[in-house]
């Protein structure tokens, strides 16, 4: 990939130290040198600042320590931003530190992006298919699928699995736009930055994102997400659809 010097992937942290796969990441670096990753430390509790600071030590890799905890969604847009202004920033990502999704489908989203120029966005999907090992919560399966057909119906946004917890982005004007203002929601910042995305773009988003049935995704003890995160879910799918004045605006294609 003759780009990959050019990437980097924003790794939200918030209270990590019990379960952060360090060794993973280190044999990751080690494997591909060329990747940078950027990790935000979201005013964790607990030592999480220690062993990231370890994690990166005599590494090019960085460390953003936040005062205070600002939730998923800020942590993210504050490290996309803080990459793009990187010296020839091309490609960012965001992925999930307990690393539901395995390091390896990095590399997968950058040859999808390396051979489809039209694509601005690559968004993994936990699809159980045959050869391909999803864990998930029977729970969890059955929300997701509720709270999927709650955006595509009430965005009118065609698209299968909107909270993977690993998407990568080329760097354009339209991302930077996308992540200038806070977003609406700590948890379905994912939705609200597709949809400002959209805004952004003369084509429909449909016809420059590519969802990445991931080869593997396990559901990982520990997530930050509760029961009452799933029951707001609708309500803050609504304030969206109401901040931005959908479906009508995602209709423009």
């Amino acid at each position: 990939m003759s780009w990959a010097k050019n990437v980097w992937v924003i790794v939200p942290a918030y209270n990590e130290a019990g379960r952060l796969p360090t060794e993973k990441f280190r044999h990751f670096f080690a494997a591909r040198p060329n990747l940078r990753f950027l990790f935000v430390n979201d005013g964790s509790e607990d030592n999480t600042d220690e062993i990231l600071a370890e994690l990166v030590k005599e590494t090019p890799h960085e460390v953003l320590n936040l005062p205070s905890n600002r939730g998923k969604a800020e942590a993210v847009r504050v490290g996309l931003l803080q990459a793009i202004e990187k010296d020839g920033a091309g490609v960012v990502a965001f992925w999930d530190a307990d690393l539901a999704t395995p390091l390896a489908s990095i590399v997968n989203f950058l040859e999808i992006l390396e051979t489809r120029t039209e694509l601005q966005v690559i968004t993994g999907a936990r699809v159980l298919l045959c050869g391909r090992i999803i864990k998930r919560s029977t729970h969890r399966h059955y929300v997701g699928r509720v709270f999927a057909t709650l955006v595509s119906n009430l965005l009118a946004f065609p698209i299968y699995d909107t909270q993977c917890g690993a998407k990568m982005f080329r760097v354009t004007d339209a991302l930077r736009s996308s992540l200038e203002e806070p977003f609406l929601t700590r948890w379905l910042f994912d939705v609200e930055l597709l949809v400002r995305l959209q805004s952004q773009l003369t084509n429909h988003l449909s016809e420059q994102l590519y969802e990445y049935p991931l080869e593997q995704w396990c559901d990982q003890a520990g997530s930050k997400l509760t029961l009452m995160d799933f029951i707001k879910a609708p309500r803050e799918l609504w304030r969206i659809a109401q901040h931005y004045n959908l479906p009508q605006a995602m209709r423009k294609a």
